[in-house]
């Protein structure tokens, strides 16, 4: 049994959300009168919406500040590289540029899709751990919440999860073990 929880769990990295400052400040009705990517529609949401596809199918929420949240990519190398391709972009439209230095990039967000390869019973999971949200006339899968790295999983009957919320990869190995070490009681008999 100690072998099954050491193993470390393979994971995919599915989405990454990152900010950043691009030293910009930005005139988003400008923006969007000149550049067909950008979507600015001020009575719904006050920053502007930037699409690629190209390299990685990746958006920016883009505000008038020159802050930016990055969504869409999978890698921390395609974030830098779909800002620095929004900084040259934006860079002749500026109102002003505010800094001219590499910008710094926080990723706030991963979500990674893993399977714990244990049967799971949702409805037990949920009665004896306190951590679990189960809804299942809603929603077919439970949440689990951590607060220790600040992370939940989305958990499946067949043992697959959603994790959302961790910021580096060590954050998902740990949610990952803990989570497999703390289900493994109420996995189906025969599963594992």
């Amino acid at each position: 049994m100690g072998d099954f929880l050491s193993k470390p769990i393979q994971f995919v990295i599915t989405n990454m959300v990152a900010s950043a400052s691009l030293g910009l400040e930005l005139d988003l009705y400008a923006l969007a009168n000149k550049i067909p990517e950008i979507e600015y529609e001020p009575e719904q949401f006050p920053g502007a919406i930037l699409k690629f596809k190209e390299p990685a199918k990746a958006s920016l929420l883009l505000f008038k500040n020159g802050k930016v949240v990055c969504v869409g990519c999978k890698k921390r190398d395609m974030i830098e590289k779909t800002i620095a391709r929004t900084i040259k972009m934006l860079t002749p439209y500026a109102k002003k540029i505010t800094k001219t230095k590499k910008p710094h990039i926080e990723i706030t967000n991963i979500v990674a899709s893993a399977s714990l390869g244990l049967e799971l019973d949702l409805y037990k999971i949920a009665s004896k751990i306190k951590d679990v949200e189960y809804e299942p006339e809603q929603f077919p899968g439970a949440i689990l919440k951590f607060k220790e790295p600040k992370a939940s999983l989305l958990l499946f009957k067949n043992g697959k999860v959603i994790c959302a919320g961790a910021k580096n990869e060590k954050e998902i190995r740990i949610v990952l073990a803990k989570a497999k070490a703390l289900l493994k009681p109420y996995a189906e008999k025969g599963s594992a």
